[in-house]
């Protein structure tokens, strides 16, 4: 269940054998240094640590930046650990490209959704609102969201005003469209979480395909 870390670049549309127009996410992926690998003998499960970028020195707190001094390697803008059954076929400072993944299979997209702060019932879970008259004063209030006489509170759950977006997000099942190995981009049918030049995770899928 090897997978690397990329940059979401952008959505574009490709046309098939069929002359379809398919919607496909353009995706920065790699190349990724291993920047440690955890065997079940020493650290109870089997794991690769993935390091993506490049980062400053004076900007890497000193246990992360002794983290990787330990193995000879500059500090990464972003670390992700991916669980794997066979450890052993990999080592510190091996690259990992794109050439991982193959046209046709399955993948999982991990990113941050976008942010898009406090927002009232309307924008967040699609609510009608009040009526829009005269005279009407609750457009964009929830209405009435407590009991009366039992419980005399409001339930938790209830959908509410509150902060929106910003959260993880995985979108499962995209299929790869292409694989380019001189500009490590990888090229997925869909949509992916996130907004431009964001950080996201691409792993082989969890679930079968269609």
């Amino acid at each position: 269940m090897l997978g690397l870390l990329g940059r979401k670049v952008g959505m574009t549309q490709l046309f098939n054998e069929r002359g379809e127009a398919v919607p496909v996410t353009v995706i920065e992926v790699g190349p990724c240094t291993v920047t440690q690998v955890k065997t079940p003998a020493k650290d109870g499960y089997g794991a690769v640590q993935l390091g993506f970028g490049e980062k400053l020195e004076r900007r890497v707190t000193k246990p992360v930046l002794g983290h990787f001094r330990k193995h000879g390697l500059k500090p990464a803008l972003a670390l992700r650990e991916f669980r794997v059954d066979d450890p052993a076929v990999h080592q510190v400072g091996q690259t990992i490209d794109v050439t991982v993944f193959e046209v046709g299979k399955a993948v999982d997209v991990v990113g941050t959704s976008i942010g898009r702060g406090f927002q009232g019932t309307r924008k967040r879970h699609g609510f009608t609102g009040g009526k829009a008259t005269h005279g009407c004063t609750t457009h964009d209030q929830p209405g009435s969201i407590g009991a009366s006489a039992y419980p005399s509170r409001v339930l938790k759950g209830k959908r509410l005003p509150g902060r929106m977006g910003g959260a993880r997000v995985t979108s499962i099942n995209l299929r790869v469209v292409a694989v380019d190995a001189e500009q490590n981009v990888l090229v997925v049918r869909g949509s992916i979480p996130g907004p431009i030049r964001s950080l996201v995770m691409v792993r082989p899928t969890k679930k079968s395909g269609k």
